[in-house]
C-alpha cells in the first residue's frame, strides 16, 4: 500500500489545519485541528482516486520524502511545514 507525503499547514489554534499532497495536485484535506485533518486525509485520497478513475487514470506513484526534498518545486514547503505519511486506502489502490 503506498503512502503519500502530506504537507501539513497549521497556523495555530484559531485556524483550521490544511493538508495537501505534492504527488496529488489538487488533492487536499483539512480539519479543525491536526487530528481531524489527519483523519480526513485518507478520504481525500479516495475521492481524488475516484475522480481519476472516472477519467480512466490511476493514482500517480507516491514519491518518498527524500525524493520530494530533492524536487526544487516542493523542497521549500517540505522544509517549512510539518509532513505526515498518509496511506492510500485500499479502495484507492484498485483504481
Amino acid at each position: 500500500m503506498p503512502h503519500y507525503v502530506a504537507v501539513v499547514e497549521d497556523a495555530g489554534p484559531d485556524t483550521a489545519v490544511g493538508i495537501w499532497f505534492a504527488d496529488l495536485p489538487g488533492c487536499f484535506s483539512g480539519g479543525d485541528d491536526l487530528d481531524e485533518a489527519l483523519r480526513n486525509a485518507p478520504e481525500a485520497i479516495v475521492l481524488y482516486a475516484d475522480v481519476l478513475g472516472e477519467d480512466g487514470c490511476a493514482l500517480p506513484p507516491a514519491r518518498t520524502l527524500i525524493d520530494l526534498k530533492r524536487d526544487p518545486e516542493i523542497a521549500r514547503d517540505i522544509d517549512a511545514f510539518m509532513v505526515a505519511l498518509v496511506p492510500a486506502p485500499a479502495t484507492a489502490d484498485a483504481v
